[in-house]
């Protein structure tokens, strides 16, 4: 692998895993449960998608590189979807304005 993909790749996988760090802050630091799931989600989503994008040159093959994009892709369905059912329980819990 050239020098020039293996940059790329771990700039990806760093800036995600900076993405990751950036979300864990947020839930420790945002103050309600519907601005942290937010910052949460986006975070994650967006990070685990850079880490995605700097594994493919060193996946092996079209086939490993489909199963990582739509592992991503199963995993921003299923943040996207807990989240709602989150946020939905969230609201009706909380007492009328």
């Amino acid at each position: 692998m050239s020098l020039v993909w293996s940059l790329f790749s771990g700039l990806a996988i760093a800036a995600g895993v900076v993405f990751f760090i950036a979300g864990s802050l947020a839930l420790l630091r945002f103050p309600d449960p519907l601005s942290r799931l937010h910052a949460l989600t986006k975070a994650d989503s967006l990070g685990l998608g850079l880490i995605v994008l700097g594994l493919l040159p060193w996946a092996g093959g079209w086939l490993p590189a489909l199963k990582l994009i739509l592992v991503w892709l199963l995993v921003l369905l299923a943040g996207a979807t807990a989240t709602q059912l989150i946020a939905e329980r969230i609201r009706r819990s909380e007492p009328p304005r």
